[in-house]
């Protein structure tokens, strides 16, 4: 199919704006947010382009994203990348599994994957999010053998010694191999994303729209959750 030379400009301009922004939102850049919504050739050209780039785009609540695939290092990050920016040095696999964790848990402290809207609540003390960290490391270390957690992907034994050999520090030291430190350095990474809202003198966490948005209608695969919530014993709590 050939096409015009104006939309094929177009498609690019788009494209080229959500590298450097990784979002388009209307107030922001409305010509090419109408572009985009209105004519197909501009959309289906600009999700060829993100296609050859290993990522695919999405719009959600009226704001357009450039997504990552999950083995694109280019626009997204490495396993290697992501422990150097939130595990503490000479970290190991567990300490990586550990960060995934934490953020899981966090979802789940949100999120239920149930009614139009997946939210539960609009926010979570950071005290109360250690606590349910802590809480459910120990009731799957307890809950599953070694080789139940290798089988069911959560290597809760290994995750939690990784936790626990991080020191308390009352003063909130920012050092990654403090617990407070290595929960601060996740919850900026977060924010920097633009996934969180993070109040720190109120050690408050809030989500933002964006991940509302992608939780609601990109991550939450019902039954993967699902699975999750098994797993971590989310619904078992609930029905007590």
């Amino acid at each position: 199919m050939a096409y015009q030379i104006e939309i094929i400009k177009q498609s690019q301009k788009i494209f080229y704006y959500l590298l450097e922004h990784h979002e388009l939102r209307e107030e922001k850049a409305p010509e090419l947010h109408k572009a985009y919504i209105e004519q197909d050739e501009v959309q289906t050209l600009v999700k060829s382009q993100a296609d050859a780039a290993d990522s695919h785009v999405e719009a959600y609540g009226g704001v357009i994203y450039l997504i990552p695939g999950q083995e694109n290092n280019f626009l997204g990050y490495s396993k290697g990348q992501l422990k150097k920016e939130l595990c503490r040095s000479n970290a190991t696999d567990k300490d990586y599994y550990l960060v995934q964790f934490v953020i899981l848990v966090l979802l789940l402290e949100f999120y239920d994957g149930q009614g139009s809207s997946s939210k539960t609540r609009d926010f979570i003390l950071l005290g109360d999010l250690q606590n349910s960290v802590t809480d459910k490391l120990k009731e799957g270390a307890a809950r599953y053998s070694e080789d139940e957690q290798a089988q069911n992907g959560m290597a809760f034994t290994a995750m939690r010694e990784a936790y626990e050999s991080l020191r308390s520090d009352e003063k909130r030291n920012r050092q990654k191999t403090t617990k407070e430190g290595f929960m601060f350095s996740i919850l900026h990474f977060l924010q920097e994303q633009g996934l969180i809202d993070y109040i720190e003198q109120d050690e408050m966490i809030k989500t933002t729209r964006k991940l509302d948005h992608f939780m609601d209608w990109n991550l939450l695969n019902k039954n993967n959750f699902e699975r999750v919530q098994r797993i971590l014993g989310a619904e078992e709590n609930e029905q007590d």
